[in-house]
């Protein structure tokens, strides 16, 4: 349009250089005489409207369809209504053609009609020439046509050689396909353009890690999917080139269709564009970043098929990327990036605190050392290593509720043995035996470990058997001297526990939450007081050892006469050793060494008891001549105090009638019975003879000894023939045996035997010598 403005512009240039100037050579004036009258004059023509489509080409030419329909404006003087036969078009033959060629009218382009329009000053000045294009020979691809004028009939022709009055007439562009099959080719092409475009997403996004983790733990819907699709994965990128190569193959494909068929290049552009971003991209990516797993499933068959299409492009790139980037592993979290994404999917994931928390604390077991949650040395239960294993001790063993009991020598630092609870089965609290006959007949091995030891190492040796419990140390080397090891705590299997789950565990013997917040337990209601198991009143006022209990014990049943296992049991005399007051001590008064606290026996004073010296040193007075001797251990004095009753005496009713009674008692009472005879009071005892010592008995120093009362004794003979005597069917009782009797009638006189003891001792020093 812009070319036919210029056109008409240089037209009307051309007319006011003929009316005003002498004519020229470009415009088609007669340079001879005037005419008669003014003769129509065409100078050039411009594109109206055409039906199809019509465009000026660069060099000014106007292009027009075969087949179309045109209005073509001619500009001109003294146009008339039967102006139509002074203008014709020729065809056009570069190089020599001149005004001759006029003649030759073209058959191609049919004049239909001329419609004259006034130019305002009263001469016709335009002109609207229809115009219709035949079709172009099959042989030709396009023809051009030149403008030919006349100034009437009989007169020449005038050739427009230039390009605005040339035509060029077009082939038709004809569409291979039709249009519908156009329209379903692009629909399909939009489809496998979102499919490769998702499939991109969905089966990329799956690394070979994930499938296998679906296959494994997935429903079985997913792990049939992942299974189909794992092969494929595992070829990344082949099927990365792949899916790409035909995605491009598709979107150029479609650009392609679309300006065919609107026949637009901008608009072929817009509407290539927005197909593919909206239904290419957008939606087949929101729904395969979701879905990716059943999408590239169930389309797999297409992306095989694709696969082997592109082989010779897609193959060849891939084994180059493989070469260049290496083998795809997939995507590996290590341990923080793997708390992190649990952290971050938790909402979404199921799984609850206690689960987070036991996940959380065993993938951080191995950067934690056994410094974090030990239990500090001065905050450990122990027991020292001179301790004995009477009542109190065992009580506060049990009150811990510890199940392994570091043992120490001298220092808490010290860590010498190991104690179990379980080691404590056969042990009997009045025994009173050292804590290190236990330790040293179980022997159980000591572990330690390094205040930077992993937790996980720490694991994997509790889990081995060999202890539950572990010493913390390090390597001391502050200060001069060489370096040493540093006992800082203990760790327990229930520590490391602890760590994993993320919880403290308590039970009812706790009494923090935490060793180190040191946060208290609340007071427990149900907290077990053991004093209830212990009988005070039966409690050794002194302790002794076990061992030196058993050898009194085995020395009075065999070396004294009224211990003699015929009397008394040696159970009943375990019993009695046992009874509180038996086993006493004497602490030596040494400023005042004749103090009446020093003796155990004066001449000529009243004694009811029996007196074994265990340990110390003794000074004996006896005789009129008042002789004095030493003795030691094992020495014992006033068997007669205890013996003054006669056979006679415990044969008379009184005591038969106390032994009646007491035979009707149960079994289990008989056990207990010493305990009720001891403690009662006896009336038949108490009417007796009482015994004067005729010797003194003085301590040299400190003393432990064994004191029995005759009201003592006199209840381990009854309690031992209550054991001994058999029930008959009537209830009663077999006759007491007189071995009492006898025995006490042929006792010697205790001066004499003492006597005889310090004679002994004598003769034996003296042969010594």
């Amino acid at each position: 349009m812009a070319a036919s403005a210029g056109c008409y512009y240089g037209v009307l240039g051309c007319a006011l250089s003929l009316l005003l100037l002498p004519p020229l050579s470009r415009c088609a004036a007669r340079t001879d005489s005037p005419l008669p009258e003014e003769l129509p004059l065409i100078l050039g023509f411009r594109l109206e409207r055409s039906d199809r489509h019509a465009a000026l080409s660069p060099d000014g030419e106007l292009e027009v369809v075969e087949g179309s329909r045109l209005e073509l404006r001619v500009y001109g003087l003294h146009l008339r209504e039967d102006s139509g036969h002074i203008l014709a078009f020729t065809e056009y033959s570069p190089g020599s053609q001149d005004n001759r060629s006029c003649l030759e009218d073209s058959r191609d382009l049919v004049l239909t009609r001329l419609n004259v329009s006034d130019d305002g000053f009263g001469a016709a000045g335009a002109a609207i020439v229809r115009l219709d294009v035949l079709p172009l020979r099959k042989s030709q691809s396009s023809r051009v046509y030149v403008l030919c004028t006349s100034r009437g009939p009989g007169l020449p022709w005038k050739l427009h050689t230039g390009p605005d009055g040339r035509l060029r007439v077009l082939e038709e562009e004809k569409p291979l396909l039709p249009i519908w099959l156009q329209a379903c080719i692009i629909a399909v092409l939009l489809t496998l353009s979102g499919i490769f475009s998702g499939l991109n997403l969905g089966l990329m996004a799956l690394d070979p890690m994930e499938l296998r983790v679906v296959q494994r733990c997935g429903t079985e819907k997913e792990k049939r999917y992942a299974s189909k699709i794992e092969p494929v994965r595992r070829k990344g990128n082949y099927l990365l080139c792949s899916l790409l190569l035909g995605n491009v193959l598709v979107n150029t494909t479609l650009t392609a269709l679309l300006d065919e068929l609107i026949g637009s290049g901008l608009a072929a552009v817009l509407a290539s564009t927005t197909g593919i971003v909206v239904l290419g991209e957008i939606v087949p990516q929101a729904l395969c970043s979701r879905h990716g797993l059943a999408v590239g499933a169930n389309t797999l068959w297409l992306t095989r098929i694709f696969m082997l299409l592109t082989f010779p492009v897609a193959y060849p790139v891939s084994r180059l990327l493989d070469c260049a980037l290496g083998q795809e592993i997939g995507t590996v979290y290590n341990r923080e990036k793997l708390l992190e994404m649990l952290k971050v999917t938790e909402p979404y994931s199921g799984i609850v605190r206690e689960e987070m928390n036991i996940i959380q604390g065993a993938l951080e077991l191995r950067t934690k050392t056994v410094e974090d949650v030990m239990t500090k040395v001065e905050d450990c239960f122990m027991l020292p290593s001179d301790a004995v294993l009477d009542f109190n001790t065992m009580s506060s063993i049990m009150e811990s509720g510890y199940t392994r009991i570091p043992v120490y020598e001298n220092e808490r630092s010290n860590i010498v043995d190991i104690l179990y609870v379980k080691d404590l089965a056969f042990v009997d609290p009045d025994d009173c035996t050292p804590l290190s006959t236990i330790t040293r007949f179980y022997s159980h091995p000591l572990h330690f470990v390094f205040s930077d030891t992993k937790l996980d190492a720490v694991l994997e040796e509790f889990k081995k058997g060999k202890s539950h419990l572990a010493i913390v140390q390090k390597v001391n080397s502050e200060g001069e001297g060489d370096p040493f090891y540093e006992v800082m705590g203990l760790v327990t299997l229930e520590d490391v526990i602890e760590e994993i789950i993320k919880s403290e565990i308590l039970d009812e013997s706790d009494l923090y939450t935490d060793n180190r917040s040191k946060k208290r337990v609340k007071r427990r209601q149900d907290r077990k007081d053991f004093s209830v198991f212990k009988d005070a009143d039966n409690e050794l006022r002194v302790k002794i050892s076990p061992q030196l209990l058993l050898a009194a014990h085995r020395f009075l049943s065999t070396e004294v006469p009224l211990f003699a296992p015929a009397l008394v049991s040696e159970k009943t005399l375990l019993r009695l050793l046992k009874y509180p007051d038996v086993v006493q001590e004497l602490h030596f008064n040494e400023d005042d060494k004749k103090a009446s606290e020093n003796f155990l026996y004066q001449r000529s004073k009243i004694a009811d008891y029996f007196i074994l010296i265990l340990q110390g040193k003794v000074e004996v007075e006896a005789g009129k001549e008042n002789m004095k001797f030493e003795s030691g251990a094992f020495s014992y004095y006033g068997v007669m105090a205890i013996n003054t009753p006669s056979a006679a005496e415990l044969r008379s009713p009184s005591h038969m009638s106390s032994l009646n009674r007491s035979i009707s008692l149960s079994c289990h009472e008989r056990s207990d019975s010493i305990s009720s005879t001891i403690s009662g009071s006896n009336t038949q005892l108490s009417a007796q003879a009482q015994y004067m010592a005729d010797f003194s008995v003085r301590a040299l120093g400190d003393l432990q000894f064994v004191k029995i009362t005759r009201e003592q004794y006199q209840g381990a003979l009854m309690s031992s023939r209550l054991d001994s005597s058999p029930q008959s069917p009537e209830g009663g009782t077999r006759k007491p045996d007189s071995t009492l009797s006898e025995r006490s009638e042929v006792l010697e006189d205790e001066t004499t035997s003492l006597l005889n003891q310090r004679n002994s001792q004598h003769s034996l020093q003296h042969n010594a010598v």
